[in-house]
């Protein structure tokens, strides 16, 4: 149907004008048609023309930090349950994991219902979001791993414990806490078959297949990307490295191709298994670093990991290698 064209200046200004009550003045069409002393018909039509000669434009914006379109993208292409995108320039990991930090708790105070049971990895992002968490629905909290304290200089972190996030989380949400004292790697697989006996962590264990929405971090499999690879010894890490191994999700290790791997070093976690993460709805993963691109991909296509928070950078990187066109 071709585009009607204005008759002259006069319609073009009057066209204007009733653009500018509908549009920005919130008046009703008949409203306008009164005012004018037009048919609602009329109305409609100039309005219908405005768009299509470009005289409106509607944009569709959000005024904050989240990218909405790369957000869209993101979850459209990798066919996500929810991809969240902070658009910010900021490459300083402490800065980041607190701004994904905020965006990851502002998205899962909205998605959790009272029905959910959420499930929390050790992970330093997953901290970032306990931290800046303000209110949950009264939900119970399970713990997938154990401690991992990381060393800040002179003292060691609080907030780095598992234990301490599971807390803090169930405060807010007000729920049980299913929490375990126990380290997450421990010296040997005997240490780790002993303690996976014990009642708080056996009970723990036994609530994860009723956890819906679990959130964790992801790390790669190389130096100074991910806790696991630190905290391994350099035996470990060459074994891991030499089979393939490209990232780990809550201490799930993953191939580049999304394939999980049982490795020597998983019998000395404590930790929730790929089949039991596979067994949950909905796992949120925050990653950043634009290097940890491959270990990122490698947890999308596990579909273990099926809904993301993160940042611009990564998220163009995540798109730009993605089978699917952005466009598509």
């Amino acid at each position: 149907m071709p585009v009607e064209r204005w008759k002259g200046p006069a319609e073009l200004i009057l066209a204007a004008s009733v653009a500018r009550r509908y549009y920005g003045d919130g008046r009703s069409k008949i409203e306008i048609a009164d005012e004018f002393g037009l048919s609602r018909f009329k109305v409609a039509r100039l309005l219908d023309t405005a768009r299509e000669q470009g005289l409106v434009r509607i944009e569709i914006s959000h005024p904050g930090t989240i990218d909405v379109e790369l957000s869209a993208s993101l979850r459209r292409v990798f066919g996500l349950a929810h991809a969240v995108v902070v658009d910010t320039q900021e490459d300083d990991e402490a800065s980041l994991r607190r701004q994904l930090g905020r965006a990851a708790a502002e998205l899962l105070s909205e998605i959790v219902t009272v029905n959910d049971v959420i499930g929390l990895a050790w992970a330093r992002a997953v901290s970032a979001m306990a931290t800046e968490l303000k209110r949950l629905p009264t939900v119970p909290v399970v713990q997938l791993t154990g401690a991992l304290s990381r060393s800040t200089g002179s003292s060691s972190s609080i907030d780095d414990s598992s234990i301490d996030i599971v807390r803090e989380v169930a405060r807010i949400a007000g729920g049980p806490a299913h929490l375990f004292f126990a380290p997450f790697l421990v010296p040997n697989a005997a240490t780790a078959r002993s303690l996976r006996q014990q009642p708080d962590v056996a009970s723990a264990f036994d609530k994860i297949a009723s956890v819906t929405k679990a959130v964790a971090g992801i790390g790669r499999w190389a130096p100074a990307q991910s806790t696991l690879y630190e905290a391994a010894t350099p035996a470990e890490r060459e074994e891991l490295t030499e089979i393939g191994v490209c990232a780990d999700i809550g201490g799930v290790f993953l191939a580049a191709d999304g394939a999980p791997l049982q490795t020597s070093m998983n019998d000395r976690m404590i930790a929730i298994s790929a089949a039991q993460m596979a067994g949950i709805a909905e796992v949120i993963a925050i990653p950043y670093g634009i290097t940890k691109e491959p270990a990122v991909l490698a947890a999308l296509k596990s579909g273990l990991v099926n809904s993301l928070v993160t940042h611009a950078s990564l998220a163009t990187a995540l798109l730009a290698d993605s089978p699917v066109p952005a466009g598509e």
